[in-house]
């Protein structure tokens, strides 16, 4: 079969499937793509040609990706979106989504031009030249952050090198962002192509079962535990495990707390649900992590964050159990590893402690924390005047009061996250959405178009605050295009509101945070911007509610929630007090602070940082 390149990769990718438990679907559902001369000519004309292969039109790379990402999150990694672009700048803008993507161990296919591998003219328009390597482009950037990275050079290389691309695609240990670099010229080259290239391919996700022998040594550590604590990961919802880590913990009446991509794996209404664990953690949460003999991480990599940078697991006898499909990440904190899938884990491990339950004291002590702890959130959704200018704690507790399991929330950076992973009250395994692995702003918009494609009918939430809108708007134009619904609520506090916070924390300040004009003596102390950012999001086609109040912030998110057209709510926050606010954290987290310093503020900044860097410990 002749085609050139582009057409019969484009081809081949529209026959890959994935199939799990009987289920069948897409491998590459869709392409993403802006085009310039690098892929025009290209991918551009094989994607006319192949009617198979859905299309989407971005405006920004980095949002492509992220987009992608949102897509693959929401299919739990069974399907994936491929990414598009130019040589040279629109390459290069991949980098950031790409690392975000593999970080979070999530698929994307990044498909950028390349320079003429033939080299016709050198340099070509974009090339970077080496004096010392003829053969490094700027898609070299793509290397340290894709899981597998090839040039595809000659037109007969394209056939293993797309076979190894969606094998890790496809791989829930390997998974992240996967780069075919396509120079331009061999993009449009012609080649006789076998047909077995383009039959259907279904790749089999496979569930692997844990080793007997790690199984039963991980049991027998359960079994000796007195203050076992389960934190539940982002393993846990691609595995599609929640229903296994509910029936395990009811079974045993060990509390579950989740990170930030597990948050939501159980209700928040389940009596073993804590909720968040860590430095944006709940108090329940991190008071069993500071007193368990054990903790059983499911389908989590240990972060900073969760891990309280060291400090969180107090605990002088403390030991690990590691539920993971990856054993680098079941190997972490010195841990007993059970490398497995996190349902098959789960549903064994659940049938060795049949008849296995944690004391009832101890069952006691969280259920009357959690009570606790729900009193607390109570009080920052608490609204004393319903015309008064609403807090961000508030308009979280509004939107509590008028979603559903249906609902999905969308979330990345700032000080949202985490509100959110104290706060929200998780009503579905889908409906919490926070990318906290690269926490990378203006990832919320992209992704809720992403997630607007996979999941048509449900209501889906961007919540960004004005830093971040400010950092990636461009695919507002992408769901006004594809009439998607995206509901996109923007919080303006006139700055960077958890870094001014942290820079506050840590004696810088405040500097360089606040958005407002310059002041006579050089300093950022004038009035806020004179910025709309409302106006800008109607200028790109949303329809924009304006609510002053939080009466009018009620009817506003209501009207939202139930618009069939991309729907803005732009409200002005007001700055919460102690009471009203969210609570402070729970745990440390270690940003290091100036070791000496002229400034009052930095000064005692760091008698803080050298108390708590003495309650780190390696666990080993």
């Amino acid at each position: 079969m002749r085609l050139t390149v582009a057409q019969a990769l484009v081809r081949f990718l529209a026959a890959q499937y994935t199939e799990r438990d009987g289920a069948r679907q897409r491998l590459v559902a869709a392409t993403w793509g802006i085009f310039g001369h690098g892929n025009v000519a290209g991918i551009g004309q094989a994607l006319v040609e192949e009617e198979h292969m859905p299309f989407h039109q971005g405006r920004n790379e980095q949002a492509m990706v992220h987009a992608a990402v949102g897509h693959a999150r929401r299919a739990n990694r069974l399907s994936a979106h491929a990414v598009t672009t130019s040589i040279g700048p629109g390459a290069t803008n991949l980098v950031t989504g790409a690392a975000l993507a593999t970080i979070n161990h999530l698929p994307v296919l990044l498909l950028p031009g390349d320079t003429f591998a033939g080299r016709p003219a050198d340099p070509v328009l974009q090339q970077l030249q080496l004096p010392y390597a003829g053969d490094v482009s700027v898609n070299d950037c793509l290397r340290p952050v894709s899981r597998y990275f090839d040039r595809v050079t000659r037109p007969e290389a394209l056939v293993p090198a797309a076979l190894a691309a969606v094998r890790v695609l496809a791989d829930p240990a390997e998974t992240g962002a996967v780069t075919l670099a396509l120079p331009q010229d061999v993009q449009a080259e012609a080649y006789d192509w076998p047909e077995e290239f383009f039959a259907e391919r279904i790749w089999r996700i496979r569930r692997p079962s844990p080793d007997e022998d790690e199984l039963d040594a991980a049991a027998t550590a359960i079994t000796r535990a007195a203050r076992p604590l389960i934190v539940a990961g982002g393993g846990v919802r691609y595995s599609g495990a929640e229903k296994a880590l509910s029936g395990l913990a009811a079974r045993t009446g060990i509390p579950v707390a989740a990170t930030q991509a597990g948050k939501g794996s159980l209700p928040h209404d389940h009596p073993q649900d804590v909720g968040g664990i860590g430095h944006t953690g709940t108090a329940v949460a991190d008071h069993l992590a500071r007193t368990a003999d054990l903790v059983i991480g499911v389908g989590t990599r240990w972060t900073d964050f969760t891990t309280a940078s060291g400090t969180l697991f107090a605990h002088p006898d403390v030991r690990f159990v590691n539920l993971n499909i990856t054993a680098f990440d079941s190997h972490k904190m010195a841990a007993l590893p059970l490398v497995a899938d996190a349902r098959e884990g789960l549903e064994q491990l659940h049938a060795l402690l049949e008849q296995h339950h944690v004391p009832a004291p101890y069952v006691h002590e969280y259920a009357e924390e959690k009570l606790r702890w729900e009193a607390r959130v109570d009080a920052a959704y608490a609204v004393p005047d319903e015309d008064a200018r609403p807090t961000q704690t508030q308009v979280l507790g509004v939107l509590d009061t008028l979603v559903d399991a249906s609902d999905i929330l969308i979330n990345a950076a700032g000080s949202l996250p985490g509100d959110l992973h104290k706060l929200w009250r998780t009503r579905s395994p889908e409906q919490y959405h926070v990318e906290y692995g690269y926490s990378c702003m203006g990832y919320e918009i992209p992704a809720a178009v992403g997630v607007l494609l996979a999941a048509p009918g449900r209501p889906v939430w961007a919540l960004v605050g004005d830093g971040t809108y400010l950092m990636n708007p461009t695919e507002i134009v992408t769901a006004v295009q594809e009439r998607l619904p995206l509901k996109l609520v923007i919080l303006q506090n006139h700055g960077y509101a958890s870094i001014g916070g942290l820079s506050e924390a840590v004696g810088a300040e405040r500097y360089g945070t606040d958005y407002r004009l310059r002041a006579d003596d050089g300093s950022f102390t004038g009035p806020p911007l004179p910025v709309d950012l409302g106006a800008n999001a109607a200028s790109l086609g949303m329809r924009v509610l304006r609510p002053r109040t939080i009466r009018d912030l009620r009817e506003a998110l209501a009207d939202a929630r139930a618009a069939t057209d991309p729907t803005c709510v732009y409200v002005e926050t007001e700055t919460a007090d102690s009471v009203s606010g969210p609570p402070p954290a729970q745990a440390w987290w270690d940003v290091p602070v100036a070791e000496i310093s002229t400034r009052p503020s930095a000064v005692k900044a760091r008698e803080e940082y050298d108390r708590h860097v003495t309650a780190r410990r390696r666990h080993l």
